[in-house]
Protein backbone atom coordinates (compact mmCIF):
# COMPACT_ATOMS: atom_id res chain seq x y z
CA UNK A 1 0.00 0.00 0.00
CA UNK A 2 1.68 3.15 -1.16
CA UNK A 3 0.06 5.46 1.07
CA UNK A 4 -0.25 3.60 4.59
CA UNK A 5 -0.64 5.38 7.35
CA UNK A 6 -0.41 8.80 5.49
CA UNK A 7 -3.02 12.07 5.89
CA UNK A 8 -4.30 13.24 3.04
CA UNK A 9 -6.71 16.17 2.64
CA UNK A 10 -8.79 16.51 -0.62
CA UNK A 11 -10.98 19.53 -1.13
CA UNK A 12 -14.32 18.75 -3.34
CA UNK A 13 -14.43 15.33 -2.28
CA UNK A 14 -17.97 14.98 -2.18
CA UNK A 15 -18.23 13.94 -5.55
CA UNK A 16 -16.44 13.44 -9.05
CA UNK A 17 -13.23 13.48 -9.46
CA UNK A 18 -12.53 14.92 -5.85
CA UNK A 19 -14.63 11.50 -4.92
CA UNK A 20 -13.04 8.84 -6.53
CA UNK A 21 -9.56 10.20 -5.58
CA UNK A 22 -10.44 9.98 -1.70
CA UNK A 23 -11.43 6.32 -2.67
CA UNK A 24 -8.16 5.89 -4.59
CA UNK A 25 -6.15 6.82 -1.70
CA UNK A 26 -7.92 5.34 0.83
CA UNK A 27 -7.87 1.96 -1.05
CA UNK A 28 -4.02 2.57 -0.96
CA UNK A 29 -3.43 2.83 2.71
CA UNK A 30 -4.41 6.53 3.21
CA UNK A 31 -6.12 7.87 5.66
CA UNK A 32 -8.48 10.39 4.21
CA UNK A 33 -10.26 13.95 5.41
CA UNK A 34 -13.03 14.77 3.41
CA UNK A 35 -13.43 17.92 2.51
CA UNK A 36 -17.05 19.19 0.76
CA UNK A 37 -19.57 22.23 1.27
CA UNK A 38 -21.93 19.68 1.10
CA UNK A 39 -22.58 17.55 4.20
CA UNK A 40 -24.82 14.97 2.39
CA UNK A 41 -22.31 14.11 -0.21
CA UNK A 42 -18.96 14.21 2.33
CA UNK A 43 -20.54 12.02 4.74
CA UNK A 44 -21.41 9.70 2.01
CA UNK A 45 -17.79 9.58 0.80
CA UNK A 46 -16.75 9.05 4.38
CA UNK A 47 -19.13 5.75 5.36
CA UNK A 48 -17.79 4.73 1.68
CA UNK A 49 -14.37 4.81 3.12
CA UNK A 50 -15.23 3.10 6.58
CA UNK A 51 -16.66 0.22 4.75
CA UNK A 52 -13.21 -0.12 3.21
CA UNK A 53 -12.12 -0.29 6.53
CA UNK A 54 -10.00 2.39 6.20
CA UNK A 55 -9.81 5.58 8.19
CA UNK A 56 -12.01 8.96 7.76
CA UNK A 57 -13.34 12.10 8.48
CA UNK A 58 -15.52 14.69 6.99
CA UNK A 59 -14.92 18.37 7.65
CA UNK A 60 -18.01 20.33 5.80
CA UNK A 61 -15.85 23.31 4.56
CA UNK A 62 -16.55 26.39 2.03
CA UNK A 63 -13.42 26.64 0.47
CA UNK A 64 -13.73 30.47 -0.32
CA UNK A 65 -14.18 30.69 3.44
CA UNK A 66 -10.63 31.80 5.10
CA UNK A 67 -11.96 30.39 8.16
CA UNK A 68 -13.19 27.31 7.08
CA UNK A 69 -10.22 26.65 5.86
CA UNK A 70 -8.50 27.04 8.80
CA UNK A 71 -10.64 24.94 10.42
CA UNK A 72 -10.12 22.28 8.01
CA UNK A 73 -6.40 22.31 8.79
CA UNK A 74 -6.51 22.16 12.25
CA UNK A 75 -9.96 19.15 12.45
CA UNK A 76 -7.01 17.38 10.22
CA UNK A 77 -4.46 17.91 12.65
CA UNK A 78 -6.41 17.37 15.57
CA UNK A 79 -7.44 13.99 14.04
CA UNK A 80 -4.39 12.86 12.66
CA UNK A 81 -1.58 14.11 13.92
CA UNK A 82 -0.13 14.84 10.34
CA UNK A 83 -0.52 16.16 7.37
CA UNK A 84 0.94 14.13 3.84
CA UNK A 85 -0.95 14.72 0.69
CA UNK A 86 -2.84 17.61 -0.14
CA UNK A 87 -5.24 17.56 -3.14
CA UNK A 88 -6.78 21.10 -4.39
CA UNK A 89 -9.60 19.81 -6.14
CA UNK A 90 -12.67 21.87 -5.93
CA UNK A 91 -13.59 24.47 -7.56
CA UNK A 92 -16.47 26.44 -9.59
CA UNK A 93 -17.47 27.72 -13.15
CA UNK A 94 -19.70 30.40 -14.55
CA UNK A 95 -21.18 30.72 -17.87
CA UNK A 96 -21.60 34.65 -18.92
CA UNK A 97 -19.89 36.90 -21.08
CA UNK A 98 -17.26 39.09 -19.50
CA UNK A 99 -19.20 42.16 -20.06
CA UNK A 100 -22.11 40.85 -18.05
CA UNK A 101 -20.00 38.80 -15.16
CA UNK A 102 -20.80 40.49 -11.75
CA UNK A 103 -18.05 41.33 -9.67
CA UNK A 104 -19.54 39.19 -6.75
CA UNK A 105 -19.41 36.04 -9.14
CA UNK A 106 -16.13 37.17 -10.52
CA UNK A 107 -14.54 37.05 -6.68
CA UNK A 108 -16.22 33.50 -5.72
CA UNK A 109 -15.02 31.44 -8.90
CA UNK A 110 -10.95 33.26 -7.45
CA UNK A 111 -11.77 32.83 -3.97
CA UNK A 112 -12.88 29.27 -4.29
CA UNK A 113 -10.63 28.35 -7.27
CA UNK A 114 -7.17 29.95 -6.82
CA UNK A 115 -7.43 31.95 -3.42
CA UNK A 116 -7.59 28.56 -1.11
CA UNK A 117 -4.73 26.85 -3.02
CA UNK A 118 -2.55 29.30 -2.08
CA UNK A 119 -4.30 29.34 1.21
CA UNK A 120 -4.30 25.49 1.68
CA UNK A 121 -0.95 25.54 0.50
CA UNK A 122 0.28 28.14 3.17
CA UNK A 123 -1.51 26.35 5.72
CA UNK A 124 -0.47 22.93 5.38
CA UNK A 125 3.36 23.26 4.14
CA UNK A 126 4.96 23.63 7.89
CA UNK A 127 2.88 20.06 8.48
CA UNK A 128 3.85 18.02 5.28
CA UNK A 129 7.69 16.47 5.27
CA UNK A 130 8.39 14.02 2.51
CA UNK A 131 4.44 14.44 0.88
CA UNK A 132 3.09 16.14 -1.84
CA UNK A 133 0.60 18.62 -3.45
CA UNK A 134 -1.71 18.32 -6.02
CA UNK A 135 -3.70 21.39 -7.66
CA UNK A 136 -6.09 20.40 -9.98
CA UNK A 137 -5.98 22.57 -13.11
CA UNK A 138 -7.69 22.27 -16.37
CA UNK A 139 -7.13 22.84 -20.09
CA UNK A 140 -8.67 26.04 -20.01
CA UNK A 141 -5.83 27.09 -17.99
CA UNK A 142 -4.05 26.45 -21.59
CA UNK A 143 -7.13 26.97 -24.77
CA UNK A 144 -10.77 27.70 -23.64
CA UNK A 145 -13.97 28.34 -24.53
CA UNK A 146 -16.16 31.74 -24.83
CA UNK A 147 -17.77 32.86 -21.59
CA UNK A 148 -15.53 30.98 -19.28
CA UNK A 149 -13.25 34.12 -18.48
CA UNK A 150 -13.43 33.73 -14.49
CA UNK A 151 -12.22 29.74 -14.56
CA UNK A 152 -9.78 29.58 -17.14
CA UNK A 153 -8.43 32.78 -15.18
CA UNK A 154 -8.02 30.92 -12.16
CA UNK A 155 -6.80 28.06 -13.10
CA UNK A 156 -4.06 29.57 -15.32
CA UNK A 157 -3.13 31.38 -11.69
CA UNK A 158 -3.33 27.75 -10.29
CA UNK A 159 -0.76 26.24 -13.07
CA UNK A 160 1.35 29.64 -12.64
CA UNK A 161 1.12 29.43 -8.46
CA UNK A 162 1.72 25.89 -8.84
CA UNK A 163 5.20 26.71 -11.02
CA UNK A 164 6.05 29.72 -8.86
CA UNK A 165 5.95 27.92 -5.39
CA UNK A 166 7.78 24.78 -6.83
CA UNK A 167 10.68 27.39 -6.80
CA UNK A 168 10.55 28.23 -2.84
CA UNK A 169 10.45 24.77 -1.75
CA UNK A 170 12.45 21.71 -1.94
CA UNK A 171 11.03 18.50 -3.45
CA UNK A 172 12.42 16.12 -1.12
CA UNK A 173 10.02 18.17 1.18
CA UNK A 174 6.87 18.88 -0.67
CA UNK A 175 6.33 17.89 -4.43
CA UNK A 176 3.53 20.00 -5.78
CA UNK A 177 2.21 19.81 -9.54
CA UNK A 178 -1.22 20.05 -11.47
CA UNK A 179 -3.28 17.90 -13.05
CA UNK A 180 -4.94 19.38 -15.57
CA UNK A 181 -8.00 17.25 -16.84
CA UNK A 182 -10.52 18.29 -20.37
CA UNK A 183 -14.14 16.88 -20.09
CA UNK A 184 -15.11 14.61 -17.24
CA UNK A 185 -18.65 12.73 -16.42
CA UNK A 186 -19.19 14.90 -13.40
CA UNK A 187 -22.32 17.37 -12.05
CA UNK A 188 -19.63 20.21 -13.43
CA UNK A 189 -19.77 18.94 -16.97
CA UNK A 190 -23.56 18.22 -17.19
CA UNK A 191 -24.47 21.16 -15.32
CA UNK A 192 -22.92 23.74 -17.65
CA UNK A 193 -26.18 25.44 -19.71
CA UNK A 194 -24.10 25.42 -22.36
CA UNK A 195 -23.55 21.68 -23.08
CA UNK A 196 -27.03 21.26 -21.57
CA UNK A 197 -28.50 23.45 -24.12
CA UNK A 198 -26.27 21.93 -27.29
CA UNK A 199 -25.01 25.21 -28.12
CA UNK A 200 -21.54 23.72 -26.96
CA UNK A 201 -20.76 20.25 -28.18
CA UNK A 202 -18.08 18.10 -26.40
CA UNK A 203 -15.18 17.43 -28.55
CA UNK A 204 -12.70 14.64 -27.43
CA UNK A 205 -13.37 11.99 -25.73
CA UNK A 206 -15.25 12.21 -21.77
CA UNK A 207 -12.97 10.61 -19.22
CA UNK A 208 -14.56 9.15 -16.09
CA UNK A 209 -13.92 10.89 -13.01
CA UNK A 210 -11.22 7.71 -11.61
CA UNK A 211 -9.23 7.95 -14.72
CA UNK A 212 -8.22 11.28 -13.08
CA UNK A 213 -8.18 10.31 -9.95
CA UNK A 214 -5.39 7.76 -11.23
CA UNK A 215 -2.81 10.77 -12.37
CA UNK A 216 -3.53 12.39 -8.90
CA UNK A 217 -2.91 9.12 -6.92
CA UNK A 218 0.37 9.29 -8.90
CA UNK A 219 1.50 12.70 -8.66
CA UNK A 220 0.88 12.13 -4.87
CA UNK A 221 3.13 9.01 -4.56
CA UNK A 222 6.97 8.11 -4.48
CA UNK A 223 6.93 6.86 -8.17
CA UNK A 224 6.59 10.56 -8.84
CA UNK A 225 9.43 11.26 -7.15
CA UNK A 226 11.17 13.31 -9.89
CA UNK A 227 7.92 15.43 -10.83
CA UNK A 228 7.77 18.82 -9.30
CA UNK A 229 6.24 21.98 -10.40
CA UNK A 230 4.97 20.71 -13.38
CA UNK A 231 1.34 20.28 -15.41
CA UNK A 232 -0.16 16.47 -16.11
CA UNK A 233 -2.35 17.03 -18.67
CA UNK A 234 -5.30 14.18 -18.76
CA UNK A 235 -7.47 15.27 -21.26
CA UNK A 236 -8.52 12.70 -24.19
CA UNK A 237 -6.61 14.65 -26.26
CA UNK A 238 -9.17 17.32 -26.03
CA UNK A 239 -6.15 20.26 -25.55
CA UNK A 240 -5.31 19.31 -28.98
CA UNK A 241 -9.17 19.80 -30.27
CA UNK A 242 -9.41 23.64 -28.85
Amino acid sequence: MRFKNKVAIITGAGSGIGRATAIKLAREGAKIVVADISETHGESVKEEILALNESAIFVKTDIASESDLHHLVHQSLHFYKRIDVVVNNAAIMTFCPVIDVKLDDWDRVIHTNLRSVFLMTKLTLPHINGGAIVNLSSVHAHETTPNNSPYAASKGGVEAFTRAISLEIKPDKVRVNCVAPGAVNTPMLWNNPNIKSGREKIQGRVAEPDEVAAAIVFLASDEASNIHGTSLIVDGGRLAIL
